[in-house]
Order: structure tokens, then C-alpha cells, then sequence
């Protein structure tokens, strides 16, 4: 397993492939890995010849007063992740090389990055998608692969990959969660024991909306707040938003069906936590 810091290094390293007529399978993620990152790298080495992991925590989708400065990082655990799933070359790239003095080029991606997290975050989307859009150009994949826990990350990511044509294959990989439920994520580090009971709160919500869906209730007005409720029934937990939408293009609806999108963020504490469930799907 190779561990790569230099951009024209990674780009000379996916060049061969390609000229080889080798498929690159890719993996961006910020760090920290856990096993909804190794379930990616597993489906990555499936479908690649060659398996890139990159591990960037990226200062330009992080806003002001939010965690860039404490967000988890733990190089030597990741590594041995990545290596136990096959990992042919881990990108790390530093922040100054990403973006040098004098970089002033963004991606925007409009109407589909403002609801959700990106009413709650503004100019968030737009580090995401840039950053992306860098790493794609670096790594030159041919399937890349995105938790659907960050599912509206991955609208963005589909739309942006379509409308500019990249060629490459976007790959949604479900939800991994923990045995009681709690989807995994990095940010999970930063809840005490206590929080991390409160945050069972989001799962919880989640299947009573599931349920009444289930039942035959199709108002989104109800589905919405019955799964509130159960948020609100927790002391700890503050809610920055609870909404129902189209699954595809994340717009609003009044009657819900088996595509639309529930999205949550709450914040448990300090810690600030999103999960999602599309109600025709398996949780």
C-alpha cells in the first residue's frame, strides 16, 4: 500500500492505470475512518483494479465557529483500516497544496445544495463540491463511492458529476449503523456516554415514521410531526431541522410516498448529527 502526499505523484500513479486500460475504484473521505468508510473500500475493491483512498479533512466546507479545528483525526487507525481492505494508494494531501495562495476557483452546485444542510450551512455544499471535483481531476477514477448517510452530499455529487460530465460512476452505499441503531459517524466520537444514549433519539424518530408509513399514513404534515415529537421528547437533543422530500431532487412535497426522502439533523449537546431514511427503502 502506497501512501502518496503529492498531487502530481497521485496524478502521475492514476495516469498508468488508465493508459492500461485499468479500472480505478475511489473512496474520498475526510478520515477517521470506521466501518461505514471500510464498507465503501470493500465494495471499492470489488470494483477496481486499483482501490485509491484519500483522506483530506477540507477547510473550505467547514464554516465559521463549526469543529475543522477538533475534527477527529487518527492516521495510524486509518491506515490500518485501509490496508485490511485492500487499499492499493492512500492520498494525503495537504491543505496547502489543495489550495495554494491565490486559489479563487469554486464549484456551485444551485438549487439542490440550498434546503437541508445547506440552509443550516451556508457555502458548505460549495467546499464539497469543489473539493470533489479537485479530487476526481487528481485521482481520475472511474467509480467513486459516498455514504448515503450524507445523502443530500450525494445529490450534489450526482448532479455535479452529471452536469459537467465527468466520467465516472457515482455509488451510493447504504447506511451502516451500530448494533442499537445509531448511524456511524466520525462525529460520534465527540458524544459523551450519556449523549450517545440521547442520540438514539434520531433512530428512534426515524422508525415511528417508518411505522406510520407503514400504517398507511401519507401526510407529510403528519409524518413530520410525529417524527419531531419524538426528538422533542429528548432534553438533550436540539433540532436544527426535520424534513420530508422528493428523494431525487430534494424538493418539497405534500403527500409522501415510497421515494421520498426523510433527513434529519439534530444536535445532541455539542454534537451536531444528521441521519436519513427514504421510507420505501429498507432502514
Amino acid at each position: 500500500m502506497k501512501i502518496i502526499n503529492s498531487i502530481m505523484h497521485m496524478q502521475a500513479l492514476a495516469i498508468a492505470p488508465e493508459r492500461e486500460g485499468r479500472r480505478i475504484a475511489f473512496v474520498p473521505t475526510m478520515g477517521f475512518l470506521h466501518e461505514g468508510h471500510a464498507s465503501l473500500l470493500r465494495e471499492g475493491r470489488k470494483r477496481g483494479d486499483v482501490l485509491v483512498l484519500s483522506i483530506f479533512v477540507n477547510p473550505i466546507q467547514f464554516g465559521q465557529n463549526e469543529d475543522l479545528d477538533r475534527y477527529p483525526r487518527n492516521m495510524e487507525g486509518d491506515c490500518k483500516i485501509a490496508e485490511a481492505c485492500g487499499v492499493d494508494i492512500v492520498f494525503v494531501p495537504t491543505a496547502a497544496e489543495m489550495y495554494p495562495q491565490g486559489f479563487q476557483t469554486g464549484v456551485t452546485v444551485r438549487d439542490i445544495a440550498l434546503p437541508l444542510c445547506g440552509a443550516s450551512r451556508p457555502g458548505h455544499f460549495d467546499g464539497v463540491a469543489t473539493v470533489v471535483a479537485k479530487l476526481f481531476n487528481i485521482v481520475r477514477p472511474d467509480v467513486a463511492f459516498f455514504g448515503c448517510k450524507d445523502y443530500q452530499q450525494l445529490a450534489v455529487i450526482r448532479r455535479m458529476a452529471a452536469d459537467l460530465n465527468m466520467p465516472v460512476e457515482i455509488v451510493g452505499m447504504p447506511i451502516v449503523r451500530e448494533a442499537d441503531g445509531l448511524a456511524m459517524s466520525s462525529r460520534n466520537a465527540y458524544l459523551s456516554p450519556s449523549e450517545r444514549q440521547s442520540a438514539l433519539c434520531l433512530v428512534r424518530a426515524i422508525k415511528r415514521a417508518r411505522e406510520l408509513f407503514a400504517g398507511g399514513e401519507r401526510s407529510i404534515a403528519v409524518l413530520t410531526r410525529e417524527t419531531r415529537a419524538v426528538i422533542e421528547q429528548e432534553p438533550s437533543a436540539t433540532i436544527d431541522y426535520v424534513e420530508m422530500r422528493d428523494g431525487v431532487l430534494l424538493q418539497d412535497q405534500e403527500v409522501a410516498d415510497s421515494d421520498t426522502l426523510l433527513a434529519l439533523a439534530v444536535k445532541i449537546g455539542q454534537t451536531r448529527l444528521i441521519d436519513n431514511t427514504v421510507l420505501g427503502e429498507e432502514l
